[in-house]
């Protein structure tokens, strides 16, 4: 008898609802914990989006994952105790980022083992976006926002010099006649990275075009994020040269930082339109 996943969902929803609730159970402390996260730091503000956009996409193919054959395979129990062996490790070592990722293994193993291979492929992006809610380890924060902010500086007092502005660079440090600027995290551009390469992937979803044409909007967030950041450097450089320092600071760095993650957003979606080119006309 061939039994699809709605099916199934009838016919075992007690196990299915015991199982849900022993991974609420599991998972309620590390979960409350990453959303106090999201509140507090404005690198990760993204992760209240990220959930709502995984469901919009399972939403669309929800018709098509309840006609889905259920053909459970087995090793997605391999794939669930990896998951258990993660939560376990990341939480011995008060490790955040192995507890939290371990939740979206331990759900592609039940999908797995559950539903079969079909269900899976359904499912995969809206299980797999999930990752982008989950703060990356400072470690590795620090070491991708270092280079950054470097780079960032170093373009940055490279166009002041061509427009003929008086100023120097020692590492992230920029130094005009009258006053000096640090190029700290948030001028990096990791910031807006994180939140635009999730942004991103949205957007080349919904964009009508090929699949070649969608990887080159995700990967084009990365350089749009770094030199729409040295854009704002340079713009706090010029204020700070002729208005002095308390220019580049307090409200405008913060609102210069509103702006210019809409200016990357602006970019973003002007070339899914320039892709989608004679596509987007039919």
């Amino acid at each position: 008898m061939i039994m699809t996943v709605v099916d199934a969902a009838k016919s075992y929803k007690y196990y299915f609802l015991l199982c849900l609730l022993l991974l609420a159970g599991a998972y309620h402390s590390i979960v409350s914990s990453m959303i106090q996260d999201w509140y507090t730091d404005g690198n990760y503000s993204h992760g209240f989006l990220v959930p709502i956009v995984a469901g919009y996409f399972l939403y669309e193919r929800l018709e098509e994952l309840k006609g889905a054959v259920v053909e459970p395979w087995s090793p997605g129990i391999i794939v669930v105790v990896a998951g258990i062996i993660a939560l376990t490790v990341g939480w011995l070592g008060t490790e955040y980022f192995t507890m939290r990722s371990s939740l979206i293994v331990i759900l592609s193993g039940m999908v797995l083992y559950f539903f079969g291979k079909e269900a899976f492929k359904t499912s995969l992006l809206p299980i797999l976006y999930l990752i982008f809610m989950v703060p990356i380890p400072y470690i590795i924060y620090d070491a991708a926002a270092f280079p950054l902010k470097l780079f960032v500086t170093k373009v940055s007092v490279g166009f002041l010099k061509a427009i003929g502005v008086v100023v120097l660079r020692e590492g992230n440090i920029i130094m005009f006649p009258a006053t000096t600027l640090e190029v700290a995290d948030a001028c990096s551009g990791i910031r807006s990275l994180i939140s635009l390469i999730a942004l991103a992937v949205a957007f080349a979803y919904f964009t009508r075009t090929t699949n070649l044409k969608r990887w080159v909007i995700i990967v084009s967030a990365v350089p749009i994020a770094i030199l729409t950041n040295a854009t704002r450097v340079i713009a706090t450089g010029i204020l700070a040269q002729y208005w002095g320092a308390r220019a580049a600071e307090g409200f405008f760095h913060e609102f210069a930082g509103v702006v210019v993650f809409g200016l990357a957003l602006a970019i973003l979606v002007t070339l899914g339109v320039v892709l989608k080119g004679k596509e987007g006309k039919r």
